[in-house]
């Protein structure tokens, strides 16, 4: 079973994010096309293309929420089921746990010796990095096992 290919294009007045996501819902689907998938994955990407492809007279902000909405239900899908990533996913993810997770109590920490609450934002920047390298390990392992989907253009 093969995937069902999107049938709208971009017209002129489209706008450049809305063609953006477009580019890589089209990407998505080509790699797909080289993968083998399950039959039932199949039919959950291809009912997701059909919603897609039944909006061809739809408005600019319509056409940009459904395309961002099928690009993240099929992408969260081929996580769960195959643990197929973007590019750059893990690194996003754990930017911002590490901002929330080790950067904030780090500036709790930091402003409750200094008794000055202040340096509460002083944390966040290491949490970043912390996060940032935690999540760039993690794409290149994803990377070296053949799970990555480079559909972004980093």
């Amino acid at each position: 079973m093969s995937l069902t290919p999107i049938s709208i294009t971009a017209k002129e007045e489209t706008s450049t994010k809305t063609k953006l996501v477009l580019s890589k819902l089209e990407k998505l689907i080509d790699l797909l096309n080289e993968k083998s998938l399950e039959p039932a994955s199949v039919s959950i990407i291809n009912a997701e293309i059909e919603i897609i492809n039944g909006l061809e007279t739809a408005h600019n902000k319509q056409l940009k929420k459904a395309l961002e909405k099928s690009l993240r239900t099929i992408l969260k899908h081929l996580e769960t089921k195959y643990k197929w990533v973007p590019n750059n996913h893990y690194q996003n993810l754990w930017m911002a746990l590490g901002m929330s997770c080790f950067g904030i109590p780090m500036g709790v920490a930091l402003g409750a010796t200094q008794g000055n609450m202040a340096f509460i934002g002083m944390g966040l920047p290491f949490g970043m990095l912390f996060g940032i390298a935690l999540g760039s390990q993690m794409d290149k392992k994803a990377a070296q096992e053949g799970r990555q989907l480079h559909i972004c253009e980093k």
